[in-house]
């Protein structure tokens, strides 16, 4: 034991200069704590556990692995204080009930523009008519999604539409995604749709800058659509503006198959596109004139033009929250350059990680923060290990007689080594999150980024340019002949057979193995960084365990069962098609059927009729009931019944009855059956004392006011 500890200690001395990086991890440590706590904490829990930290790191030895790890343990109570702290902060009313044909007047704080429709988030709400709370208990925000024929809308601009509402919704499943934590942190405390077309009341003016970027995205998206009406030019005005109304369905579909959904969607891969490009035309402009090249640095000037140029794509593409974190990082490491420093390294996207954290600690949670940096930090390390291979390559190219072909091929390679190492970085964290594998989507990534970066971007930058003086069309068109590639790259993988596979749900333990794998193999640079490979290997191959038996919708309409296969099927009158997806996703299957009872199960008189579905497994006989008239003949021979109507107080018969009062009081219904017993989880029960929770005590606590 001695020699072993010897050992770490030994390669943890030669990896000093890396303990820095630790640092944001220990903090995102506190805030995945939190989040994993079955009830709320208290207040005071992280800044005491932080004053003791403080006080041990004192007291050890300066410059020792264990003032190393008390400095962590500072971080990571850091990071949990901050995180209970953000919950209370945000704390609002979330409305109590569904409302229906209600008046919802309020302010546009921001704008989704999709496909087929917009989605508005409403601050400054009222709400009228039959049911509407009382002004202390209105959601502070609201979020109605307007449908086709919404009017030209602005950030700033009052609007009064006719909508059903609703509480965000919960987990479809226990253990699925879990979209009322993510409206608790955004303050969304109602979601609804709009019944009649949205008038706006009046017009904001949030700020002129903002009003001018709006009037500006809305004149490219017009003259890019009007120079290329095909297909191609939505997939255009998605990549120079966000706007994806444009983009017909057939070419969304073909993008998400094929695993370039990613390329419509501004976030870090478009910032990087236009700083690289921004910052190569700048620096090779002024070397193009000498008198000027000797007198200043061209690097810090490209540098100060990039970031300009990052933060007007961002603002003109609507600050989607990815590309504001990518814009971020972007502007420290440009920052970097203009301070000297290294703009790429581990260290900077440390610090963007522990600012990024102490701003938001709800981001640790999302997809989005997890493959974003995901990506960096293996791109980066990558690069790091390939340092001796860079610079042979490098003595090569200045050694070759044709540099710029040398060059282009290299940066060319550059690319297709960059989509292959952050496709693989991030593709676990897709198969945690989506239950999705694109094996064939790395292929088609590698052919459609560098075709993204190199000619696609490339000519819509021009295409700006040129706009000012009409003459957009030459630089669209090439655009668009790239853009054809981009979409024949699309519809060929994703006809592949099995080109993106379905796997069943990751426990909660792969998550963690897996973040603690890849930081173990990227973050540190001597072999024991190897390490890190068998923590991932173990983490993809947990088995998150049995699918449940039954399973029941968190609003009671939709029932559904595993059948003697293992199969999905939807066992109600109603269903739910996104709540079905969820189900089949999680199980690895892609869609769900109504159950149809085989021959030997008619025999046994199981099966669907009229809104009553029989099965059985093994000594337990259930009954799915969607009718209020077959109630009590379920009930006359069932050992467990799952109802949609109302059924405490007339089943009386069945040992166990859940109907959909029981699913609006705690959640989505699983059941697993054996011959032991049953076992029953809910959604609610699942994620605890938690505020997002509704009914949870905590959530009472939180925003004072009983019920709510």
């Amino acid at each position: 034991m001695s020699g072993a500890r010897t050992w770490i200690l030994r390669q943890l001395d030669a990896e000093r200069g890396r303990w820095m990086l630790w640092l944001p991890v220990a903090m995102g440590l506190g805030i995945a704590i939190y989040f994993a706590l079955p009830s709320e904490p208290p207040m005071w829990l992280g800044p005491a556990l932080a004053v003791a930290g403080l006080a041990a790191t004192f007291l050890a030895p300066v410059g020792t692995a264990i003032r190393a790890l008390c400095t962590g343990l500072v971080a990571a109570s850091a990071g949990f204080g901050l995180a209970t702290w953000h919950t209370a902060d945000l704390a609002a009313p979330v409305l109590g009930r569904p409302l229906f044909s209600i008046n919802v007047e309020g302010r546009i704080a921001d704008v989704q523009r999709l496909p087929e429709s917009a989605r508005v988030v409403l601050e400054a709400v009222r709400l009228k008519g039959r049911g509407a709370p009382a002004p202390e208990m209105t959601p502070v925000r609201v979020r109605v999604s307007l449908g086709r024929g919404a009017p030209p809308l602005g950030v700033g601009d009052r609007l009064l539409v006719l909508a059903n509402l609703s509480p965000p919704a919960g987990p479809a499943t226990p253990g699925a995604f879990d979209f009322q934590r993510v409206a608790w942190f955004q303050q969304i405390g109602a979601v609804g749709y709009a019944l009649a077309p949205a008038v706006v009341l009046e017009h904001g003016e949030p700020s002129g800058i903002v009003r001018s970027i709006d009037a500006l995205r809305a004149d490219i998206t017009a003259r890019v659509l009007q120079a290329l009406p095909g297909p191609e030019g939505g997939v255009a005005a998605a990549l120079l503006t966000g706007e994806q109304t444009a983009v017909t369905r057939e070419v969304n579909q073909a993008m998400r198959d094929s695993g370039l959904a990613h390329i419509l969607s501004i976030s870090g891969l478009h910032i990087v596109f236009v700083v690289a490009l921004v910052m190569g035309l700048v620096r090779y402009g002024v070397a193009l004139v000498p008198p000027l090249a000797l007198r200043v640095d061209a690097k810090k000037i490209a540098a100060v033009v990039a970031l300009s140029a990052a933060l007007f794509y961002t603002a003109l593409a609507g600050a989607p929250v990815p590309a504001q974190r990518a814009c971020a990082m972007a502007a420290l490491a440009l920052l970097a350059i203009l301070l000297d420093r290294t703009a790429l390294s581990l260290r900077l996207v440390a610090w963007s990680a522990i600012v990024v954290l102490a701003a938001a600690p709800d981001a640790l949670t999302g997809a989005s923060f997890q493959m974003s940096f995901a990506a960096v930090v293996a791109l980066i390390a990558a690069w790091e290990a390939a340092g001796g291979w860079r610079r042979r390559w490098h003595e090569r190219i200045e050694g070759a007689s044709q540099r710029w072909l040398w060059r282009l091929i290299a940066g060319f390679g550059a690319s297709v080594a960059t989509t292959l190492v952050a496709s693989v970085a991030t593709g676990a964290f897709a198969a945690y999150h989506f239950n999705r594998l694109s094996f064939l989507g790395v292929a088609a990534n590698l052919l459609g980024v560098p075709l993204t970066g190199f000619w696609i971007m490339p000519w819509g930058l021009l295409a700006m340019l040129l706009m000012p003086l009409g003459l957009e069309k030459l630089a669209l068109i090439p655009m668009g002949w790239g853009i054809v590639g981009l979409d024949a790259i699309a519809d060929h993988v994703a006809a592949w057979p099995q080109a993106a596979m379905l796997v069943p749900s990751l426990p909660g333990a792969s998550l963690w193995l897996l973040t603690l794998g890849g930081l173990w193999l990227c973050l540190w640079r001597r072999p024991w960084r190897l390490a890190g490979l068998p923590v991932i290997a173990v983490a993809l191959m947990l088995d998150s365990g049995p699918a449940p038996d039954l399973l029941m919708s968190e609003d009671g309409r939709v029932l559904g069962l595993h059948d003697g296969h293992g199969v999905l099927k939807i066992a109600s009158q109603r269903s739910n098609r996104f709540v079905t997806d969820t189900w089949a996703r999680r199980g690895g299957q892609d869609g769900a059927r109504k159950w149809t009872a085989s021959a030997e199960e008619r025999a046994l008189g199981l099966g669907c009729a009229s809104g009553l579905c029989r099965w059985q497994k093994g000594p337990w006989r259930v009954a799915l009931v969607s009718d209020r008239d077959r109630l009590v003949e379920a009930c006359a021979n069932a050992d467990i019944v799952l109802s949609t109507v109302d059924a405490h107080g007339r089943c009386r018969g069945p040992r166990l009855v859940i109907d959909r009062r029981d699913a609006w009081r705690s959640g989505a219904q699983a059941l697993w059956l054996d011959d032991s017993g049953v076992r029953r989880l809910t959604s609610n029960a699942a994620r605890g004392d938690r505020p997002w929770v509704p009914n949870s005590p905590s959530r009472r606590a939180a925003i004072k006011a009983p019920g709510a």
